[in-house]
């Protein structure tokens, strides 16, 4: 992944920070604020989260992985590490042996075992529970009888977890996955362990959280209120090179971003409304992190006036990604070549070839050849959510270049545009995007391309034949093997076309001048854990 600080007029999209939380510090030192050296509190902006247990959460993920610890760590370049594991290792890469290490504690004390891990998980998996990350283990052997289609479940565990000792639990899946333990890194929260406690009462515990992590929880959530954790001195992990975090809960994303120009707090996503003046009010503290996501123009493949391939080809080669990126992103994002992001290992960069690339006269030559579009193209996506000019501009080229009617319709809020897609009753082109929980290939074509993969906003394009080739993909250990056969995945999807591909993201952010270094993941959120100071901060 490449980490790069914009000096051109930049920004990311709200739309791209469905995985982080946006960040924040102060620049009030009296709270022991230091050098790198000595440590330091930094105050993170954040939109309130609501639900914290790390197998519910949804727009918590920086909270989540200041408190818990992940059992593998993948970093900004996508290579693999332990944390809490001491190994993952499997001969046929469906039954996979996880050894901790010893002398983990969570913060009230308990020790951390493999018993821990295996409650957790259950806990999470269990469809009573309705735990909003539990299709994170869905390939899990039982998960299935913890979720069954009618009635309630008769069993409260999987069968395909089990204890060996202490340290050392066993995992089978439903089939052979050489990804499995790029999954235990650190966004897939669905794998955090949970204490014994957490069990007598989950609402009590999403009050206040008891994790595993470099960071403990100091007093009780209440919504809307800053919430501080601080470092937990039995960590066993990597030291923290911050003394403390506070999440500082915003509303409206220009007030967060003003009160790091004020010093007010450390760090704050940039909002579509300061796109393209970032630069210039930031300058060097202006960072863009290449991420795992990427955006699609999602098409209503329940509706026949989309189901010729050369329709949905037509649309895509009659946007100018390139324009759109230059005057709506100030250059930030980078035009889709691929169906996963470039960042993700073995992305074939340019499988899209043509069909990705703008030629308006082509465009309308084929949907000449399809017999043209009745009706219009109404493009429908999240109000409020800064998305107006990207998709009043599509809308705009594709009614200059197909020579058709189209319109862009906003929602009323989030809740709006998802019941809407969810029950499918939209009749045009919608907001489609997935940021990857980690970075495989996997987890995006898992997303968008199987039934249930978790992107409710994604395209209903779920044929079977893609469905194994993924799972032939999923098998392979080996990592060029597994790129070449996603490869293959992704040259089946191409041949049905079913959406068009858009950007590949990145995640901005902006730093008060309180903070020398801010570190990304291989997801593209930052590492707060890992926050350099400025000297005398």
């Amino acid at each position: 992944m490449r980490t790069s600080r914009i000096r051109l007029a930049a920004g990311a999209a709200v739309l791209a920070l469905a995985l982080t939380a946006c960040s924040g510090g102060d620049g009030d030192s009296s709270d022991g604020g230091a050098s790198a050296d000595s440590g330091g509190g930094i105050r993170v902006a954040v939109t309130d989260p609501v639900k914290l247990i790390p197998g519910r959460q949804d727009i918590a993920f920086d909270f989540a992985m200041s408190v818990w610890s992940s059992l593998t760590w993948a970093d900004d370049e996508g290579a693999l590490s332990y944390v809490a594991a001491e190994s993952v290792e499997s001969d046929d890469a469906t039954t996979w042996t996880i050894v901790l290490k010893d002398g983990w504690t969570f913060h009230d004390g308990t020790p951390v075992t493999a018993q821990s891990y295996v409650d957790a998980w259950n806990a999470v998996a269990y469809g009573p529970n309705a735990f909003e990350n539990t299709g994170q283990l869905a390939n899990i052997v039982g998960y299935a009888d913890l979720n069954p289609t009618e009635g309630e479940p008769t069993t409260t565990e999987m069968s395909g977890l089990q204890v060996v000792d202490d340290t050392t639990f066993t995992v089978t899946l439903t089939g052979p996955d050489g990804q499995f333990p790029m999954q235990l890194s650190q966004a897939q929260t669905a794998f955090y362990p949970m204490p014994e406690s957490a069990y007598d009462d989950f609402d009590a515990y999403n009050t206040h959280p008891v994790g595993n992590g470099p960071f403990e929880v100091q007093g009780d959530y209440a919504e809307n209120e800053e919430l501080t954790v601080t470092a937990y001195e039995d960590y066993q992990g990597p030291e923290p090179t911050v003394d403390s975090i506070t999440f500082v809960p915003y509303t409206d994303t220009t007030t967060a971003y003003t009160d790091v120009q004020a010093g007010n707090v450390d760090v704050a996503g940039v909002p579509v409304a300061r796109q393209t003046q970032a630069a210039a009010d930031f300058g060097d503290r202006l960072y863009s992190f290449e991420a795992a996501g990427i955006s699609y123009l999602g098409l209503p493949l329940w509706d026949a006036r989309y189901s010729d391939v050369r329709v949905r080809q037509a649309i895509s080669m009659a946007i100018d990604r390139e324009t759109i990126n230059d005057v709506i992103y100030g250059g930030l994002f980078t035009p889709a070549t691929a169906l996963t992001p470039a960042v993700e290992p073995g992305t074939p960069v340019g499988i899209c070839g043509e069909l990705c690339a703008f030629d308006p006269d082509a465009a309308k030559a084929l949907l000449d050849e399809a017999g043209g579009f009745d009706g219009t193209i109404d493009i429908f996506y999240p109000g409020g959510s800064g998305m107006d000019e990207l998709y009043t501009a599509i809308a705009n080229q594709l009614r200059q270049n197909l020579g058709v009617d189209a319109v862009a319709t906003p929602s009323t809020d989030w809740a709006e545009f998802a019941e809407k897609r969810t029950a499918g009753s939209i009749s045009g082109p919608f907001f489609s995007r997935w940021g990857a929980l980690y970075p495989s290939q996997q987890n995006t074509l898992r997303a968008f391309y199987v039934d249930g993969g978790g992107c409710p906003n994604c395209i209903p394009y779920y044929e079977p034949e893609v469905a194994s080739l993924i799972a032939a993909a999923d098998a392979e250990t080996d990592a060029d093997a597994a790129a070449e056969a996603y490869g293959a995945v992704q040259e089946r999807i191409i041949a049905d076309f079913p959406a068009p591909p858009l950007f590949f993201e990145t995640y901005s952010y902006v730093v008060s001048d309180r903070v020398a270094e801010l570190p990304t993941s291989a997801v593209g959120n930052p590492t707060y854990t890992a926050v350099v100071l400025a000297e005398g901060a």
